[in-house]
């Protein structure tokens, strides 16, 4: 694959929202056919991470929460935000912990992705968390969560019918699948 130039010339650019966790900037740009135009960014400060807890008998830990964004209620992977000024694996060993009070003994990564590279900068890493076992759980206080534990082969399902949409499940869930797990 053959990387090209930028065709994206930024004119200007201005803060137009920030917060703790993001930071959004209008560019005026001229775009790839030389017109005119603006493009929005939103930039994340903190890494996404999403931890596939697996058991030795292949089950998966969901966790289910209310997104706001969205407007509905969620089951996905046990997943939350790392700073940047700690190790993926270390935020993900934490967020493991605080969602589900599992501590897992094996770590392996299985992908890193762009969620949505159109409108965002946003970094994801997933890790398969196993030899686990079970310690309290430390949510923080926006979290209202809920975790259940299925068969691998019925999240699989749940994914191929849409009825887990979340980007970080969806996609570690396919690639355990193609990785025959």
């Amino acid at each position: 694959m053959q990387e090209n130039r930028n065709p994206w010339t930024i004119i200007s650019s201005k803060e137009a929202y920030e917060n703790p966790w993001i930071q959004l900037t209008e560019y005026s740009v001229i775009n790839p056919s030389g017109g005119k135009g603006i493009y929005g960014k939103v930039h994340f400060k903190n890494r996404a991470l999403g931890i596939v807890a697996m058991d030795e008998e292949k089950n998966i830990y969901l966790v289910g929460q209310y997104r706001f964004p969205t407007e509905n209620y969620s089951w996905e992977l046990p997943e939350g935000g790392g700073s940047f000024n700690e190790s993926a694996l270390e935020g993900a060993q934490r967020e493991l912990l605080e969602e589900t009070g599992l501590v897992a003994k094996h770590w392996k990564e299985l992908m890193r992705m762009h969620l949505s590279n159109s409108v965002t900068d946003e970094q994801a890493t997933v890790y398969l968390a196993t030899g686990l076992t079970q310690h309290a759980a430390e949510p923080e206080e926006t979290e209202d969560l809920q975790t259940i534990k299925l068969p691998f082969a019925e999240v699989f399902e749940k994914v191929m019918s849409g009825e887990i949409t979340d980007a970080i499940t969806v996609a570690a869930i396919l690639k355990l699948k193609v990785m025959n797990y």
